[in-house]
């Protein structure tokens, strides 16, 4: 009897909660609602302000000047008085090759020039003499011809001994090798010690003994194309960022523009040039160079993520019903598009989960960015 009652209970204990489980008809339909309800999106407020279309180049940093410290004359390098990372000032003396013989020519030269010059003066003053004698008939033609010679020739050997003083002085000068403008000592390619003649192949002048180079100013030498060439003009605007600087810019002009294309590669060669004053921008490194090229004030702009295929974007109508809105583009750059027509200021567009939204779709808007 016992076993009776039990059976009954857990019968009647299956049925209630059997009938309590199901849900009513009515509500059999949340599941579908939820998978076809509103889409969530996130939009952007239209509004207006200043854009500019940009132009992005990669290139390599390097001295407004460089030169190679080279001797015009061959010989021994006899000291060196820089090191590599100096800072020398125009004028100071760098290197200096063996002397010592050039200096005995110099010698000899003077002594030379004084001997010839008093020559040049003695028969200088003959011929004086001479003509005065001439006119007075006191000597004959052909002695007056004679002095006259004398001093011809004292003449051409006083030039004769005057060029070789200044040549063994040009070679003097040229054995010191001096900093043609301030700069910084970037290489050091020979030792005290080293002969070298630059007349010769064994010594290459793109080395020289020294590399000088002065970055306070920098230049980036970019290759531009025919389409993006049209719209850069010298001294516009640019911008300049370094991987060594990451949050700076630094500010420079557009110096040079070659409006004649490189025949290999059809591009052509623009340079920006970068005040560095305080040296930080270093030579042989990597820059990413901005061009401003065009500029418009008071633009409708929105971000470049809510157009899609180029032509249209969805606006949120006032019910949150997405709307289908085709537009006609003007400048754009990296993250921003100006709208020339097709929305208006204050129109919400979607920029958050508009891929696949559909004209007429419910939105959930999450986010408004403005």
């Amino acid at each position: 009897m016992k076993k009776i009652m039990t059976a009954k209970i857990l019968v009647v204990l299956f049925l209630f909660f059997t009938l309590f489980s199901c849900k009513p008809p009515g509500q059999q339909e949340e599941p579908q609602e939820e998978a076809f309800g509103a889409a969530p999106v996130k939009v952007f407020k239209v509004k207006k302000q200043r854009i500019s279309e940009k132009l992005l180049y990669t290139g390599t940093i390097e001295a407004w000047k460089k030169t190679n410290i080279t001797p015009d004359i061959g010989g021994k390098i006899a000291r060196i008085h820089v090191e590599e990372g100096d800072r020398v000032r125009k004028g100071q003396l760098l290197a200096e090759m063996d002397t010592r013989a050039i200096r005995l020519q110099l010698k000899q030269a003077e002594a030379a020039s004084a001997v010839a010059e008093a020559n040049y003066n003695d028969a200088k003053r003959n011929n004086e003499r001479m003509d005065r004698l001439l006119k007075e008939k006191a000597v004959s033609d052909q002695q007056h011809e004679k002095i006259k010679l004398a001093f011809e020739a004292a003449e051409a050997q006083l030039q004769q001994t005057r060029a070789a003083l200044n040549l063994a002085q040009h070679n003097l000068d040229v054995s010191l090798m001096k900093a043609p403008f301030s700069g910084v000592i970037a290489s050091k390619n020979a030792e005290v010690g080293d002969v070298i003649n630059p007349m010769m192949g064994g010594f290459s002048t793109v080395s020289g003994v020294l590399t000088l180079m002065d970055f306070s100013r920098i230049k980036i030498e970019i290759d531009a194309s025919h389409q993006d060439i049209v719209l850069i003009k010298k001294g516009q605007p640019a911008l300049l960022k370094v991987a060594a600087f990451p949050d700076e810019i630094f500010k420079g002009s557009v110096s040079l523009v070659n409006l004649t294309a490189d025949p290999s590669t059809k591009k052509f060669k623009v340079e920006v040039s970068v005040n560095n004053p305080d040296f930080v921008l270093r030579p042989n490194t990597f820059g990413e160079v901005t061009l401003e090229v065009s500029t418009h004030e008071n633009a409708l702009v929105i971000p470049q993520k809510a157009v899609l295929e180029h032509t249209y974007v969805f606006v949120v109508r006032k019910d949150n019903i997405a709307e289908r809105k085709e537009i006609t583009l003007g400048l754009q750059n990296s993250d921003r598009i100006e709208i020339v027509q097709g929305l208006k200021e204050g129109d919400l567009v979607v920029v958050e989960g508009n891929y696949g939204l559909e004209d007429g779709a419910k939105l959930d808007i999450k986010e408004v960015i403005e």
